[in-house]
C-alpha cells in the first residue's frame, strides 16, 4: 500500500478520525468534570488546547505535510474529505 491513500471506512468521512475521536474523548471528560463546579469549568483549557494542537499545530498539519509529499492521490482526497469533523464526502 505504499503511496496509496486510505479513503474507505471512517477515512471516507474525515481525514483524521483518530484525532476527532481523541478530541471527543477529552471534551467528554471535560463535560463530566463540569459537575464538580468551578474547578471543572476552569479545566476547559485542557480540551481547547488539545483540539488546537491536533488541528492547527502538531497533529494534522504535520501529518498532512508529509502525506502531500509521498502520496500523489492525497490532493484529491483532501478536496473531497472533511479535515476533522466526520461529514459526507463531497462529490468528485
Amino acid at each position: 500500500n505504499t503511496g496509496k491513500v486510505l479513503d474507505t471506512g471512517l477515512w471516507r468521512y474525515t481525514r483524521h478520525p483518530n484525532y476527532f475521536g481523541d478530541a471527543c474523548t477529552w471534551w467528554g471528560i471535560w463535560l463530566i468534570a463540569c459537575e464538580t463546579g468551578l474547578p471543572g469549568w476552569i479545566s476547559i483549557i485542557g480540551p481547547i488546547f488539545l483540539t488546537f494542537t491536533l488541528t492547527r499545530w502538531s497533529g494534522k498539519p504535520l501529518l498532512e505535510k508529509g502525506m502531500k509529499k509521498t502520496r500523489p492521490e492525497y490532493a484529491d482526497y483532501v478536496a473531497r474529505t472533511s479535515g476533522f469533523f466526520p461529514l459526507p464526502p463531497k462529490s468528485r
